[in-house]
């Protein structure tokens, strides 16, 4: 199985909708001229879900030692209303 049909294994789990993969968007993060996260979220669109049309996802390896890659969604309900705002949302805890 690919990255992206992984993600979307993830989505539908937390979620219980289907997603759609729309488009992958490189984001940065920097706080006081450090950068915190840098990579790229996938932006997927939900069918059936009754709060949000879209989601974001991306997948990650906390450490060297680690062979398990971690996931994490964020829909897009305000305040998550872009990929930036997934990943300020999964760094303060706000995902939903």
């Amino acid at each position: 199985m690919g990255y992206i049909e992984t993600l979307q294994d993830a989505v539908r789990q937390a979620h219980g909708s289907d997603p759609n993969h729309i488009r992958s968007v490189p984001v940065k993060e920097v706080f006081r001229g450090q950068t915190i996260w840098e990579g790229t979220v996938e932006v997927f669109e939900l069918t059936g879900h009754p709060r949000a049309k879209l989601c974001y996802a991306w997948g990650f390896y906390p450490d060297d030692k680690t062979k398990e890659m971690r996931i994490i969604t964020a829909l897009g309900v305000p305040p998550v209303d872009s990929p930036l705002a997934a990943v300020r949302a999964s760094i303060t805890g706000g995902c939903v």
